[in-house]
Order: structure tokens, then C-alpha cells, then sequence
């Protein structure tokens, strides 16, 4: 039934296409449109020709993907949802359906209702919400048209984003981050079944989106003050006629409009999801092709920190293609000390603590909050799991450090961004001899954390990255005027150590919990049970 309806619309949209493309060999009309309601201004090539509208207490209606956002594509973010709220294997498929909508155009209907059919067939709504809440915002921000985002929405009275994308994908981001009065977006059917309700991964039919521009052109008068569209095709949008004035963004103008990340409209500290690319189909092509590559190097990376010894185990690991460095370590004194050292760590991964024991070259135990069982078994140090019983973890840490050094990350969780968390401050009650170490992880691929997926897959994720790198800086014992034994509290010790980590590391420190983290990614509390 789906396929006797759809493949005519896909003949008709191709053959359509093909005319377009004829079209736009022999004129360039569809770089300037004009219309008797409508007055359009261009970005020209030049800056001193840009004509941008004034949107100082306007409406403004605005194309998402190509005006919001500096690219017109599609496809990596429907891969985003298919791969990260679906699996591998629904993002393979739709990977195979690329080639189809490439030929027919990435924003042709009949190639929007492929993507979406392969994506959300079968998806649970609460998984969608989910990717548009924890990871796609992440790609959005990174994304952002500063020219648009300067001079167009943020001074605009009343802000209408329009996207070519199902509106779940879209509606979080846009009304969470930029603030947007209304997103209208096409909608998607679902069907109860059971006790759960599922995507069928068709559109309703008739598509809502004119309708909805209706009505909220209906409270602020009969026509929207500025459109903004992309310089594409803009005879594709339907809101045009809507418009008392259009700016069209063009390509030059999109290339060198990136937003920089201390100007985004609200800190990006939390992201979840397992890509860390942006999944074009080259990239997703180049990713499958890797992938049973990179899962043998996990084994291998992780088999050598398990078997060869700490003297031998980091240059093994760089042979196959890890980086690791360290610096600031210090000689250990001379003598019988009564205590261990407290080494207060950064929490950047789960191999935090496996990291600081190569740089130590000697095996450190580690208390953590949560861990799965996976990691328990494969890790080459003890773990201790803390109770979240302040008294009870204090006498336990206490115990561990009375027979010798102990590592702990008052943060309680990671943070993939340039942000510390709050620091717990039970730390600060233990011990005296603390030292501080920065560590830091870069990956290229993939993830090794994640807030609510599979948290045993976390240190086979980061360790198939192409060429993991860490970071093991060590900043020195604390100074006696900066503990306990020095009159201070145990709080303005903690956010002194956070503070200095946070400055090695060129960091912002924040007073977010690990609470915070998981109530937004996940909406739990981040407990492995």
C-alpha cells in the first residue's frame, strides 16, 4: 500500500527535478524572486552590497535548515536519529537509501518521506524526543548562521522557524535554545500498540504546515514581516507569499558565518549520542567501512592494558595508534608515609582512573559512582563503588587510603565539553596530602560515555576511535594553606582544586551536578543497576 502510493510521487518529484536543474543552467532566476506583496533583499557577494533587513520588533519567519543553520542538509540528521534513537543497522539502511535521495533531491517531498519512513518506522516517540533533547542540539548549535542569528532573530519581535524535517527533530532545539514562538514542521503518524506507542514512519496526510503558518499569521496580521530562506530554491517554500520582505542567504555568506561557540544563545555543556561527527554519507560510508577495524583495536588497545606491564603497556598502545601524555610528575618521596595521596582527578572518561595508574606506572584504586559489571571485570585496577552515604563513603575512603594512594573524581560524572562540574567537597575531609591532575580525552569517532545508552560499551567505544588520544598533566601537591590543616573549609577546597584544574586545562568551571547531567540527558539518576 505505502509503495503503490509513494513510488508515482517519486517519478513525479524526479522528473520535476530533472526540469529544475534544466532551469537553473539557463537562468538565474532563482537567485532573486519578486513578487507583488513581496519586496526580496540579496546577500550579494560582496559585504558592503549585503542589504539584511531590520527585524527590530518584527515577525520574523525563517527557513531552519539553510537560514538558521548554515547548510541546507538533511540526511546527517535523520542519521542521527536513526543511528543513535534507532541502531547501527537502521542507519546502514538508510545509508543505502542515500543514492535515491540524492537523484531526486534532498529536499523533494518524496525523498523527506524516504528519510522519514527509514528513520522513524517503528521508533518509539519517547526515544525521537530523546535525540532531539540530548544530541541533536549539539550539531544545531555547532551549525548556527551568525549572520542570520545576529541580525535577524534575535532582535525579531515574534520568531516562526519553519522545517522541512518532522517537527519532533527540530521543536526542542528551537524552542529551548532560540527561543522560537511557534516551529511548524510536518507531522508524524503514530500507532498504539499494546501498552506502546510506535511511528508508522508515514506523514499525516494532509501536511499541517500551511494551516499552522495560517493561524499564527492569524494573531499578528495578515502577512509575517521578514523571511529568511535559503538561496537554493526559494520557490520551494510555501510561506513565501507570506512575507512582506525576504532576505535570501546565499552560499558565500554561509560559509564564513559561523557562530562562535561564546556567543551561543545558552552554553552547550550536556550532549549525549555515541557519534562525534557530523554523519554526512561520506562520513557514515567511511565509519562502516571502519568499524570492524576499529572493533579489533578496541580489543587490542584494552587486551595490552590488561596484560603487558605499566612500563611497556603506553608504547605498545602507540604502536597501534593511541596517543598518550603526561607531564608534572613528581619524584615520590623518600621514607614511610602514615597515609596515601588523594590524586583529585578530572572526569573526561571511564578510563580516568586506568589513564592516571600508566602515568603513575603502579597500580592506583579508584572509587566511582557508578560502573557497569563489563568494566568491573576488564579493568587492571580495584574500583570501589561508592554508596552515595556520605558517612559510609567516608569511612571506606579513609580505609583505602590508610594502605596506600587512591585516585577519586569529585565531579561524580564526565562532561564531554570544556566545563568542570561541582566538585563534591568529601574529598577535601580525607586527607591533606591531595594533589590535583587534569585529564583530558580526545576522540575523533566515537564517544566513550554516554548518559542513556550502554554504558559497558563506553571504553570499547573510546578505545575504536581511529586515534584516542589523553591527556595526564599533574599540577602538584596542594599547598598547606589551601587545606583543611590550613584553616580552610572543606568547600573552599574543593572549588580551589576545581579552580586550578580548571585553569590547567583552560576550562570553565560550573556549579552543575551529576543530578543536573542525567535529569536532562536521561531523566534519571545516572545509577548502573
Amino acid at each position: 500500500m505505502f509503495f503503490r502510493r509513494i513510488l508515482p510521487e517519486i517519478a513525479a518529484h524526479w522528473i520535476i527535478n530533472l526540469y529544475r536543474a534544466a532551469g537553473k543552467l539557463r537562468t538565474d532566476a532563482f537567485q532573486y524572486h519578486r513578487n507583488s506583496s513581496a519586496r526580496l533583499s540579496t546577500a550579494g557577494v560582496a559585504a558592503s552590497r549585503c542589504t539584511i533587513p531590520c527585524a527590530v520588533d518584527r515577525m520574523v519567519v525563517s527557513d531552519f535548515h539553510g537560514g538558521l543553520l548554515r547548510s541546507t542538509a538533511l540526511f546527517p540528521y535523520f542519521m542521527l536519529v536513526a543511528c543513535e534513537g534507532g541502531s547501527l543497522l537502521r542507519a546502514f539502511f538508510l545509508l543505502c537509501c542515500f543514492p535515491l535521495v540524492w537523484v531526486l533531491g534532498e529536499h523533494a517531498a518524496a525523498s523527506i518521506r524516504v528519510m522519514v519512513f527509514v528513520t522513524f518506522v517503528g521508533l518509539r516517540p519517547q526515544d525521537a524526543d530523546l535525540v532531539a533533547r540530548a544530541i541533536l542540539p549539539k550539531f544545531y548549535m555547532e551549525r548556527l548562521n551568525a549572520q542570520v542569528y545576529d541580525h535577524l532573530w534575535l532582535p525579531a519581535r515574534r520568531k516562526v522557524a519553519v522545517t522541512s524535517a518532522p517537527r519532533v527533530m527540530a521543536e526542542w532545539f528551537l524552542k529551548e535554545y532560540m527561543a522560537a514562538d511557534v516551529v511548524v514542521g510536518c507531522e508524524l503518524q503514530i500507532v498504539k500498540v499494546g501498552q506502546g506507542c510506535y511511528f508508522t514512519g508515514l506523514l499525516c496526510e494532509p501536511c499541517p504546515g500551511a494551516p499552522a503558518l495560517t493561524e499564527v499569521l492569524r494573531t499578528d496580521g495578515a502577512m509575517a514581516d521578514v523571511g529568511v530562506v535559503r538561496s537554493s530554491n526559494p520557490l520551494d517554500h510555501f510561506f513565501l507569499r507570506y512575507c512582506k520582505e525576504l532576505y535570501i542567504v546565499s552560499k558565500e555568506s554561509a560559509k564564513t558565518a559561523r557562530l562562535p561557540s561564546a556567543r551561543y544563545p545558552k552554553p552547550l555543556i550536556f550532549h549525549d549520542g555515541r557519534l562525534a561527527f557530523l554523519p554526512t554519507s561520506p562520513a557514515m560510508l567511511a565509519f562502516f567501512l571502519f568499524l570492524p577495524l576499529g572493533l579489533i583495536l578496541s580489543v587490542t588497545r584494552i587486551s595490552i592494558g590488561i596484560v603487558l606491564p605499566y612500563n611497556i603497556s603506553s608504547a605498545a598502545g602507540a604502536l597501534f595508534g593511541g596517543r598518550f601524555r603526561t607531564s608534572g610528575r613528581r619524584i615520590p618521596e623518600t621514607g614511610t608515609k602514615r597515609r596515601g595521596v588523594l590524586f583529585v582527578c578530572t572526569h573526561r572518561t571511564l578510563v580516568d582512573p586506568i589513564m592516571l595508574t600508566a602515568a603513575l606506572q603502579k597500580p592506583v584504586p579508584a572509587v566511582t559512582y557508578s560502573l557497569s559489571r563489563l568494566s568491573e571485570i576488564i579493568a587492571p585496577i580495584k574500583t570501589v563503588r561508592l554508596t552515595r552515604n556520605r558517612d559510609r563513603d567516608a569511612v571506606m575512603m579513609s580505609r583505602l587510603l590508610e594502605q596506600g594512594d587512591l585516585a577519586v573524581c569529585p565531579e561524580g560524572t564526565t562532561c564531554r565539553e570544556p566545563y568542570l562540574l561541582r566538585f563534591s567537597p568529601l574529598f577535601a575531609e580525607l586527607a591533606d596530602d591531595m594533589e590535583p591532575v587534569a585529564l583530558d580525552a580526545r576522540v575523533t569517532s566515537l564517544y566513550g560515555t554516554t548518559a542513556s545508552g550502554r554504558k559497558w560499551l563506553d571504553p570499547v567505544a573510546f578505545f575504536a576511535n581511529p586515534a584516542p588520544a589523553y591527556r595526564v598533566e599533574f599540577l602538584g601537591a596542594v599547598p598547606s594553606d589551601r587545606t583543611r590543616a590550613g584553616g580552610r573549609t572543606e568547600q573552599e577546597v574543593a572549588n580551589w582544586v576545581q579552580q586550578r584544574l580548571g585553569e590547567a586545562l583552560g576550562f570553565e568551571c560550573t556549579g552543575l551536578t551529576r543530578h543536573d547531567k542525567y535529569s536532562m540527558l536521561a531523566g534519571t539518576d545516572g545509577v548502573v543497576r
